[in-house]
């Protein structure tokens, strides 16, 4: 889905949503926990900072959070299985492009506001270029990997 019908379905869902939950880890959260455990807290989070309670908690994936509060389904495929699911990964994704954005008006070296953190091209250059900042997770390959 293009970015900016993202972020115009995100005001719709905000608008029409009984309840939004956002659930964040830091990168030295990540870095701690490993990227799928700091997901599934950052799950975790956002179902807890919902200003309810759900009957139900739907998950995208094979996997749930530990110890959940409310009873939890996966889904495999969920977000194309589930508006619910559909919805809280575009609140997620729009939520997260915001903050890459926000960074950026900061450190406009890397890009984030075109590459949203993720490992481009681009985005390794800067990276040796200019080093990793404090919003970069340590864990975070410093070098692309070359397939032969």
């Amino acid at each position: 889905m293009p970015a900016e019908q993202r972020e115009r379905m995100a005001i719709d869902i905000r608008r029409e949503a009984v309840a939004v939950g956002i659930g964040i880890c830091s990168p030295e959260e990540i870095d701690h926990l490993n990227i799928l455990w700091a997901s599934l807290e950052a799950m975790r989070r956002a179902t807890v900072n919902l200003m309810i309670d759900p009957d139900i908690v739907l998950i995208d994936g094979n996997r749930s959070f530990p110890n959940p509060a409310w009873p939890t389904r996966t889904i495999v495929k969920g977000d194309a299985l589930s508006h619910s699911i559909a919805a809280a990964s575009i609140i997620a994704k729009t939520v997260r492009d915001g903050l890459m954005r926000d960074l950026d008006a900061t450190h406009p070296e890397y890009g984030w506001a075109r590459n949203a953190g993720y490992p481009t091209p681009a985005h390794y250059r800067a990276l040796a270029t200019h080093g990793p900042t404090t919003y970069h997770r340590r864990t975070f390959r410093l070098t692309p990997v070359r397939i032969p």
